[in-house]
């Protein structure tokens, strides 16, 4: 009995504070990329950015071909979708792993796990300027103090010299490509997410292979393949898996924000394996995104709102209040298929979603 009413509790609480389910998905996938980053760089030491990348890539798409649901669970990806995956493909697969592989090649994964920390900002405008998403004042105070940890954690490096400069660069580059990945992948968040990573990884680890080859890079040892097939795999492939079902839960720009915590984890382990680089900046730098983040799973965004009629195919279940077919038999849990929206009015707490786009 105290089991089903834990479980009615965090039940009551997903209803009532939809950004948490979102929050804690978009944490986690920031967990798997933060670790991959000091990881990068120790398996990626000798190794050429474009062979890195296509390594890195080659992971994803093999365990978003293993991730990949039945077509009655998840939304097929669509021949219109291939365009827009291409070019997420360009920015995410081809453009910011390049450029982080060489700017840790140039710098410390400490100092670049931190300015990994951009990444969210980027997000976030895009994501305003693009969908639209609104930004009430709890979510601007939290994008401000993630950004301010941010800024902490790299004063934590401001000592380290010019030497470094172009390597933090680089990666500020790399930011700014996947602050565009992230915008585009939201169109394409109600998607099967195993399918979305198979196809961006493919197409990601082909495009900078070829590259690779071009420019004559040397094959690298078969432990250094491995192990980025492998940081590839979980830090790349089922961080943005996870990453995407976030998009699908909260926007773009709360996924990009709870994101930033990544590269303090990246840091900590940098910190872990090796760097003793750490000081009372990046003390403070970890308290603001950590409240950051809170202010983001606390999020509470109440009022009447109008739903236009809608037809649309995605992973959905009948317990939400906007799926009201029929279905005989009802099907139990999550399934997906084509359905239309009637129009309604009312008025729940919600987050820019695929059924919340509505302006402010």
């Amino acid at each position: 009995m105290r089991s089903i009413n834990l479980f009615q509790r965090m039940a009551a609480a997903h209803r009532t504070l939809p950004a948490l389910r979102g929050g804690l998905i978009a944490l986690l996938a920031a967990l798997l990329f933060g670790v991959s980053t000091p990881l990068v760089q120790r398996f990626g030491v000798g190794v050429g950015s474009f062979s890195t990348a296509a390594l890195l890539y080659a992971g994803a798409a093999m365990i978003g071909a293993l991730l990949r649901r039945p077509v009655e669970r998840e939304a097929r990806v669509q021949r219109s979708d291939f365009r827009r995956i291409g070019w997420m493909a360009l920015f995410g697969a081809g453009i910011g792993p390049v450029a982080l592989a060489w700017g840790l090649q140039h710098t410390s994964g400490t100092s670049a796990s931190l300015m990994l920390t951009l990444e969210a900002v980027f997000t976030a405008v895009l994501a305003r300027l693009w969908y639209h998403e609104t930004m009430d004042r709890r979510v601007i105070l939290a994008m401000a103090l993630l950004t301010l940890g941010g800024m902490s954690l790299v004063l934590d490096r401001a000592d380290a010299g010019s030497n470094q400069v172009l390597g933090l660069l680089a990666v500020m580059a790399a930011t700014a490509a996947w602050g565009v990945d992230n915008t585009l992948s939201r169109a394409v968040a109600e998607r099967d997410p195993g399918q979305v990573v198979m196809f961006k990884g493919a197409l990601g680890a082909v495009a900078t292979a070829v590259l690779a080859f071009a420019f004559g890079e040397p094959m690298p040892a078969l432990w250094r393949v491995l192990g980025l097939l492998a940081v590839g795999a979980t830090g790349y492939g089922l961080s943005l898996r996870f990453y995407l079902l976030a998009q699908r839960a909260f926007g773009a720009a709360r996924t990009g924000s709870v994101f930033a915590f990544a590269p303090f984890v990246g840091a900590l382990l940098a910190f872990v394996l090796g760097e003793r680089s750490g000081s009372v900046w990046m003390l403070a730098g970890a308290a603001l995104m950590v409240l950051g983040i809170v202010l983001h799973l606390a999020e509470s965004h109440a009022h009447e709102h109008e739903h236009e009629a809608m037809e649309h195919e995605h992973a959905h279940s009948h317990d939400d209040g906007h799926h009201t077919h029929h279905h005989d038999p009802m099907p139990v849990g999550s399934h997906s298929h084509g359905h239309r929206h009637e129009p309604m009015s009312h008025a729940h707490p919600h987050v820019p979603d695929e059924h919340h786009g509505h302006r402010h």
